[in-house]
């Protein structure tokens, strides 16, 4: 049965956790613009439609340049594409991305950002989604909001990164070229799902939850948030630097639960469990774009030593695999976000693509 859902109320913006506290921008980007567009009818993979879904975006530079469509992570917003760490090192003259020369897209995903979310007011009554619902509203954002029929790269980072594995196979000829980072096709299991299906858990087992329907934050979201980001980035060397010593390591912890918390525990549930069903290596036969794959050797989400990754590769005809070396600069699964790893990487696979 179709169930048809509206969304009532827009409740103001609720940051994710302080714990991955958004970087600063940087500065003196080219048409930089922000807006929203609204799909009419919605329609998820559940058969569950929603009218007037709004999906939130960024973009800097000229419209008539090449499009270039970046995706973010399961925490993220389109807008942290912006700071030092990433945009610095990528949208500036004569770098990979160069704004100058490309026209940039930064959408909020399902549940991000600006974009529509549970708790703008639906709650639990907010239509189930996945990956392949993220990825069909980032194309309908692209080809019925903006008007762009075909993009030079798809590129995203961790969730960003899996949704970039099925743009490639979704839609084979719309990308000149695909970059999934910090991430890889296989299934959603192993550790990576384990630690997932702890953080909902976290949740859902906490009485204050109370079914979705609780009057404020249950405490179990900053504990079950803060254990997952510790255990799944930072990176081991990083950490031992950081934290040499009992007292360091435990002054690390005590900051990130004393931070303030704004994410909504509707919001976190959806947004985890989203990923639950991802599985490209079924379809990666039908991926046609070259796609460089990048990643981290120290990913604790996706630890290069299973062989996992380098066998789905060898499944394609035009892929290639870029592992950053560990040290203590990286920072574990949360390597990519800094561009500078990888920068030169980039900008000579995409200048070897027609």
């Amino acid at each position: 049965m179709i169930r048809r859902l509206t969304l009532t109320c827009i409740a103001p913006l609720l940051l994710v956790a302080a714990t991955l506290s958004s970087p600063s921008r940087a500065a003196g980007y080219p048409e930089q613009r922000e807006a929203d567009w609204i799909a009419p009818d919605f329609t998820f993979h559940t058969g569950q439609t929603l009218k007037n879904l709004r999906l939130h975006y960024a973009t800097i530079g000229n419209p008539q340049h090449s499009a270039v469509l970046l995706l973010h992570g399961t925490y993220r917003s389109g807008a942290d594409m912006l700071g030092k760490d990433f945009g610095g090192e990528l949208f500036g003259p004569g770098q990979a991305l160069d704004a100058s020369k490309h026209f940039i897209i930064m959408p909020d995903a399902i549940r991000t950002g600006k974009s529509a979310k549970p708790s703008d007011g639906l709650r639990t009554a907010f239509p189930q989604y996945n990956y392949a619902d993220m990825v069909l509203a980032q194309y309908r954002l692209v080809t019925e909001g903006l008007g762009i029929k075909h993009l030079r790269l798809v590129m995203g980072n961790s969730m960003g990164g899996m949704q970039t594995w099925l743009w490639g196979e979704t839609y084979p000829t719309m990308m000149d070229a695909l970059v999934p980072m910090a991430s890889q096709p296989i299934e959603m299991a192993s550790r990576n799902w384990m630690m997932r299906r702890m953080l909902v858990e976290s949740i859902r087992q906490d009485p204050t939850w109370n079914n979705g329907n609780y009057t404020s934050q249950p405490p179990s979201l900053r504990l079950a948030n803060t254990m997952f980001v510790i255990a799944t980035s930072g990176g081991t060397m990083a950490y031992q630097t950081q934290a040499p010593t009992r007292a360091q390591a435990d002054k690390m912890v005590d900051e990130r639960l004393a931070a303030p918390v704004t994410a909504d525990a509707n919001d976190f549930i959806y947004q985890w469990s989203s990923s639950a069903d991802f599985n490209a290596m079924p379809a990666l036969g039908r991926i046609q774009a070259p796609l460089l794959a990048i990643n981290s050797a120290d990913d604790e989400r996706n630890p290069p030593e299973t062989g996992t990754m380098t066998a789905a590769l060898q499944q394609m005809k035009k892929a290639e695999l870029y592992v950053i070396p560990a040290s203590a600069e990286t920072r574990g699964h949360g390597t990519t976000g800094m561009a500078r790893f990888y920068a030169k990487q980039l900008a000579a696979f995409l200048n070897s693509v027609p």
